[in-house]
């Protein structure tokens, strides 16, 4: 067996373990400063509205010997607006131009094919109008509205009411950063992206799942035994998932990597960028908010019914009985053992 399958085996059966949700509050204030930050970035930098939101055009034209910095001089002075030129793998040119007028693409086009040096009727022009723009836009916060209420509801019925409030806040955590990344390195918002933020959601929303899935089995009749708190079984649902979480990350982050790294960074395919980027960014932020985000919250919000904080002054007090006898590493061993048998065995039924 792997060194890492070893370790996920030994997570499992409560052998080794961290205490994540005890240390909740430095992940909080972590998350917290993480936030300000992409919130800051968004206020002062904004975001970089592709021509799909704000209304231009696009040229793409054949193989020329210009270059991308003569194209782009070009472009400016025909339109009067600043260009964005990409070289593509043909030896041709993508010209975007953000805010033009689609009455004067024509001239634009007649201008650029005597600066680029190819025929007219060889560049191909996209034009899109802004209420096009705001269309998608519109569909895409209908989208995301409608996503955020299915997964409260399906969550409060299938869970409960607080992990499902938990659930939401992550899944805001998530979209806030990848969005304040987006406003950071100056990335075009194109629907590709649009498509990646919804994506990742669903990402997020399955590692989260998964351990709100061992706290349930795990806590059931918790009230009925004095060894545990519902910390203690939250903290194993995240130990007992935590190498499957790493595995099912890493595995989806290297093609997305590829994608952005290699295919946007190196080959120059800066379409590649649109959807990649927010894929990389929301999968290792839904990873870290499923692990360090949502069950701590669930901890909060769940230890604060007078059930469980009797519970918790029950066994407390029993720990520091046992402390007093001298025999608490056996305790301990046996609370280990009990919560592992406990989830195995829900796990069974």
């Amino acid at each position: 067996m792997s060194k890492l399958g070893d370790l996920g085996a030994k997570l499992y059966r409560g052998e080794v373990g961290y205490d994540f949700v005890g240390k909740r509050f430095v992940w909080y204030g972590v998350s917290i400063l993480i936030t300000i930050t992409a919130i800051v970035a968004l206020a002062v930098q904004g975001l970089n509205m592709g021509i799909e939101f704000k209304g231009g055009a696009v040229f793409t034209t054949p193989k020329t010997a210009v270059s991308v910095a003569k194209a782009t001089e070009a472009a400016e002075k025909a339109s009067g607006h600043d260009a964005i030129v990409q070289e593509l793998g043909t030896g041709g040119l993508r010209i975007q131009i953000s805010g033009l007028d689609t009455n004067a693409a024509a001239d634009v086009k007649k201008d650029l094919a005597a600066d680029l040096k190819v025929t007219e009727k060889d560049i191909n022009a996209d034009l899109v109008g802004p209420s096009w723009g705001e269309q998608i836009a519109n569909k895409a916060w209908t989208g995301l509205g409608v996503f955020m209420v299915l997964v409260v509801i399906y969550l409060a019925i299938a869970f409960e009411w607080r992990m499902a409030v938990a659930a939401l806040i992550a899944l805001i955590h998530d979209l806030t950063i990848t969005v304040g990344v987006y406003a950071l390195v100056g990335f075009e918002v194109t629907p590709g992206t649009v498509i990646g933020l919804l994506t990742i959601l669903g990402y997020s929303l399955y590692d989260t799942v998964v351990v709100f899935d061992g706290l349930k089995e795990g806590s059931k009749d918790i009230t009925k035994q004095t060894r545990y708190t519902f910390s203690d079984v939250a903290n194993r649902s995240i130990n007992g998932t935590l190498v499957r979480s790493i595995n099912t990350t890493v595995v989806a982050l290297l093609p997305v990597g590829a994608l952005l790294f290699i295919g946007g960074g190196f080959l120059g395919a800066g379409m590649l960028n649109d959807i990649s980027l927010s894929l990389f960014v929301g999968l290792a932020a839904g990873a870290y908010s499923s692990i360090f985000i949502a069950t701590p919250l669930v901890v909060d919000l769940k230890e604060r019914e007078p059930a469980m904080k009797a519970l918790r002054k029950r066994v407390l007090a029993k720990r520091e009985a046992a402390v007093a006898k001298g025999d608490a590493g056996e305790g301990h061993e046996s609370e280990t053992a009990q919560v592992v048998a406990q989830g195995r065995a829900g796990r069974r039924r």
